[in-house]
């Protein structure tokens, strides 16, 4: 039964302000996705992208200036003294494109590093081979895996894995907010091994996203949901059924846009290309590729961004311990006698609405 339908009948001043008090909670995800989303992704332009020119004479060095000067800070262009260097950088995300100029030209790109990016890079090169009157080869130095051909599939489970994680935060805070804190964190650990399960089964046999490093992805799917989860529980004991806004604002406002799953952040806006640096989604996505495709590099980095999110959510979650014990602990001002009688159904009543209210509140993007 639904929180409306337990409203006196005579009382419709009171049902009308109990609906546009819950209707704030949509209207305030509505122009923060708008804000977020809108803000990161409408207009994707580069800025100090970086692109290497293969080549150490004269000739190397005027185009590479030229480039720098045309790009009037899309670019940043170097060059460097041979091809193996070149794939280095961009096999160490260094780069993101190496133009190989002469009769036949050639850009190696990675694409397991960003498709977006190698797209601009390779749309930058196509004109200058043009202007050479050649036709540009394309070799991929770091390819996706074949259920992933676009590299973007990692971005959108990483939506699957947290839209599975913040929802259950809904659960385990509202419907399990009666429970002991330590069952609360014994359901976090059971829910975040679940998603994460889910999250590796979508990403191997059911769409083949990753060709190898299942156990590895596995492993960075259940840190990145246990932090969200631990995050988003401690977080109830203070926010109640505003819970939903606030890890929609963490966890998809500023989380998807800063991953870097569809752009990187030489194509966003400065604030979400700085966010990228520590964000956990870009931990979770970026740790994936390093795992996958770039044989490790940088990704003790990421997974520290993603432990450091898990050890925020245990002192979350310590502090909800320490702000519900002191609750406990306060008289209740009616009495034990009155909260041993009447107002213990009326009570459970108003929590049993809450909880509705609030898993009805708990939408995906």
């Amino acid at each position: 039964m639904s929180a409306g339908s337990r409203t006196a009948p005579g009382a419709p001043a009171g049902s009308l302000r109990h609906v546009l008090g819950h209707l704030l909670t949509p209207l305030l995800m509505c122009v923060g996705m708008g804000l977020a989303y809108l803000g990161a992704f409408h207009a994707p332009q580069p800025h100090e992208l970086r692109v290497d020119v293969v080549g150490s004479g004269p000739s190397a060095q005027v185009l590479a200036q030229t480039l720098q000067d045309r790009a009037d800070g899309a670019l940043s262009v170097r060059t460097v003294a041979d091809r193996s260097t070149a794939v280095h950088h961009l096999r160490t995300q260094d780069s993101f494109g190496a133009y190989l100029p002469g009769a036949s030209p050639e850009l190696v790109v990675a694409t397991a590093s960003s498709d977006t990016s190698a797209t601009v890079v390779e749309k930058v090169f196509t004109a200058v081979a043009a202007e050479q009157g050649a036709p540009l080869k394309v070799t991929n130095a770091a390819p996706t895996a074949d259920g992933d051909p676009t590299g973007q599939g990692v971005f959108f489970l990483l939506v699957a894995i947290s839209i599975g994680s913040y929802a259950s935060v809904a659960v385990i805070g509202g419907a399990g907010g009666a429970l002991p804190l330590r069952t609360r964190a014994a359901l976090v650990a059971g829910a975040s091994l679940v998603v994460s399960l889910i999250g590796a089964v979508f990403a191997g046999p059911l769409f083949g996203l990753v060709d190898h490093g299942l156990a590895g992805l596995w492993g960075l799917a259940w840190l990145y949901s246990a932090g969200i989860l631990l995050i988003g529980v401690g977080l109830h004991t203070f926010l109640k059924r505003w819970t939903t806004l606030g890890v929609m604002v963490l966890f998809v406002m500023l989380n998807f846009t800063s991953s870097g799953g569809i752009f990187r952040p030489e194509l966003q806006p400065g604030f979400f290309g700085s966010l990228h640096s520590f964000w956990n989604g870009a931990g979770f996505v970026e740790g994936v590729r390093s795992h996958v495709y770039f044989d490790g590099y940088a990704f003790g980095g990421h997974v520290l961004v993603l432990v450091l999110w898990f050890v925020a959510g245990l002192a979350m979650l310590g502090l909800a311990g320490l702000a519900e014990a002191r609750r406990r602990s306060e008289p209740s001002p009616g009495g034990d006698a009155v909260r041993g009688t009447a107002s213990r159904p009326a009570g459970a009543e108003r929590a049993e609405e809450g909880v509705e209210e609030e898993l009805e509140e708990a939408v995906g993007v």
